[in-house]
C-alpha cells in the first residue's frame, strides 16, 4: 500500500503521466489533461485515484471495460476541447459511453450533431412499429399489459371468456402479422379494399352507372359485400378494443368509419326520395378514402406517413420556396405581357396557375408568353422551379430510406431483443 500511495503521489503533478487501459487498449496522457474537464469520471482519477475500484496497484494503471474507440474521442475531447462522434459507432452506444464518462452530450461538435441525434429521431418515429410482431409469437408470450389487462390475471385458470379471448381477437384484427388467422384476415381486407376502389372507379362508366341494369346490379352486390365486411371489421375492432377512448382518437379509425358510411347514407337518401345530386356526389366521393385503409396492412405506407410527418419542416420549406417563386414570377410575367394583344395574363392572381405549372415543369401550354421578355421570364421561372424543388426533396428521400431500413431491421428482430 505504501508503494501504491507513492506511485500516486508521483503522479499528482500536472506534468506527470497516467496510464488508462480501456477495453485492452492502453492510453497514456498527462494528469493536467484530465483536469481540463472537472466533475467527470476521468477527473476523479486526479483526486484520490487509489480509492477507485478501477485502479490496479500491480500495474499502476486504471482499467475500464468500455469501448476503446469511443474513449479515444473522449480523451481527445480532454486534449482539444472538441468532441466528435465516430462514424463507425452507433448513436445509442456513443450516448451510453458519454453518460458513463460523465460528459454532457451538448458538447458534441455541430459537424457530428446530426449524425449523433439521427438515431433518436428515427427511434421516436419508429416507436409505433414496436408493437408489430413479425416472428408469429403467440399471444400468451406477449405482454398483456398493453391491452389494459394484468399479466397475472391472464395466467389464472379461472379467467373469464372475455379476458381469455379479448386480447387474441383484438390482436388478430389489429396486428396483421401476429398469427396465421390475422394474416388471412389482412389478406381478405386488402383484397376487398382494392376491389371496392376498383368498383368506385367503374361506377363512373355509363354501362355500370344504372343499378337497374344487370352490370350495375352486379356492381351494387359486390359493393354491398365489401361494405358488409368493412362494417363487421370495424364493429369487431370497436367491441374488442381495450380502450374505447383511444380508439376514437386515432384518425385511421375515423377513416374506416368514413369508408362505410357513404353506402348507408346513399340508401337513406334513396329511401327518403331526397335526391340531391350534390349530396350524392359528395357522399360517393367519401368512398375513395377507403384506399387509406391499406396503410393499416402495409408497413411501407405507414413508413411513408411517418416520413412525411417527420419531414414537416422540409415540406414547409418546399411550399415556402414555391410560394415566393409563384408571387415573384407571376408579377414579372404579368407586367411583361399585360400590354400584348390576346394575352392570357390578365391579372396577377390569374397568373399564379401559370407560375405553378411552369415551376413544377409540367407546362400544360394553356398559358404561354408571347413577347421575348415574357419568354425570358418563363425560362427563368422553369430553371428556378427545378432548383427550388430539388433542394428539400433529397432530405425527404433520405428520411424515408432511413426509416424504412430501420423499420425493416426492427421487424426482423425477435421481440425479446428489442
Amino acid at each position: 500500500m505504501e508503494e501504491t500511495h507513492s506511485v500516486l503521489e508521483e503522479q499528482t503533478n500536472a506534468g506527470d503521466r497516467v496510464v488508462i487501459n480501456v477495453g485492452g487498449q492502453k492510453h497514456e496522457t498527462y494528469i493536467g489533461t484530465l483536469k481540463n474537464i472537472p466533475d467527470t469520471r476521468l477527473y476523479w482519477i486526479t483526486e484520490n485515484g487509489t480509492q477507485l475500484p478501477e485502479f490496479d496497484p500491480n500495474t499502476s494503471e486504471f482499467f475500464f471495460d468500455r469501448h476503446p474507440g469511443v474513449f479515444a474521442q473522449v480523451l481527445n475531447f480532454y486534449r482539444t476541447g472538441k468532441l466528435h462522434c465516430p462514424n463507425d459507432v452507433c448513436g445509442p452506444l456513443f450516448e451510453d459511453e458519454l453518460a458513463f464518462w460523465g460528459i454532457d452530450e451538448l458538447q458534441v461538435e455541430p459537424c457530428c450533431w446530426l449524425n449523433y441525434k439521427q438515431h433518436r429521431e428515427a427511434q421516436a418515429n419508429l416507436d409505433p412499429f414496436d408493437h408489430h410482431d413479425s416472428d408469429n409469437e403467440s399471444v400468451g408470450d406477449m405482454d398483456m399489459s398493453v391491452y389494459g389487462l394484468v399479466a397475472d390475471s391472464i395466467r389464472q385458470r379461472n379467467r373469464t371468456w372475455w379476458k381469455k379471448y379479448q386480447p387474441r381477437i383484438w390482436t388478430m384484427f389489429e396486428e396483421p402479422y401476429s398469427s396465421i388467422p390475422a394474416q388471412v384476415l389482412a389478406f381478405i381486407t386488402m383484397f376487398l379494399i382494392i376491389s371496392s376502389v376498383c368498383l368506385f372507379c367503374l361506377e363512373t362508366v355509363p354501362k355500370f352507372d344504372n343499378p337497374k341494369t344487370s352490370e350495375g346490379f352486379v356492381l351494387y352486390i359486390l359493393e354491398a359485400v365489401c361494405v358488409a365486411w368493412f362494417t363487421l371489421e370495424f364493429l369487431f375492432r370497436l367491441i374488442f378494443c381495450p380502450d374505447k377512448l383511444s380508439f376514437f382518437k386515432k384518425p385511421m379509425n375515423w377513416i374506416d368509419l368514413g369508408a362505410i358510411l357513404p353506402f348507408y347514407l346513399t340508401l337513406i337518401v334513396r329511401e327518403s326520395n331526397f335526391k340531391t345530386i350534390v349530396v350524392l356526389r359528395v357522399v360517393r366521393l367519401i368512398r375513395v378514402f377507403r384506399i387509406f385503409k391499406l396503410s393499416r396492412h402495409s408497413y411501407g405506407l405507414q413508413i411513408l406517413g411517418h416520413t412525411l410527418r417527420s419531414s414537416c419542416s422540409e415540406l414547409f420549406l418546399l411550399v415556402f420556396f414555391l410560394t415566393i417563386g409563384v408571387v415573384i414570377f407571376s408579377s414579372v410575367i404579368f407586367y411583361a405581357e399585360k400590354d400584348t394583344k390576346g394575352t392570357h395574363f390578365t391579372t396577377i392572381p390569374h397568373t399564379f396557375w401559370w407560375a405553378v405549372v411552369t415551376m413544377t415543369t409540367l407546362g400544360y401550354g394553356d398559358m404561354v408568353p408571347i413577347t421575348w421578355q415574357g419568354q425570358i421570364v418563363g425560362s427563368l421561372c422553369a430553371v428556378c422551379g427545378v432548383l427550388m424543388i430539388a433542394l428539400p426533396v433529397p432530405v425527404i428521400v433520405s428520411n424515408f430510406s432511413l426509416y424504412y431500413s430501420h423499420a425493416k431491421a426492427r421487424m426482423k428482430l425477435p421481440r425479446r431483443k428489442r
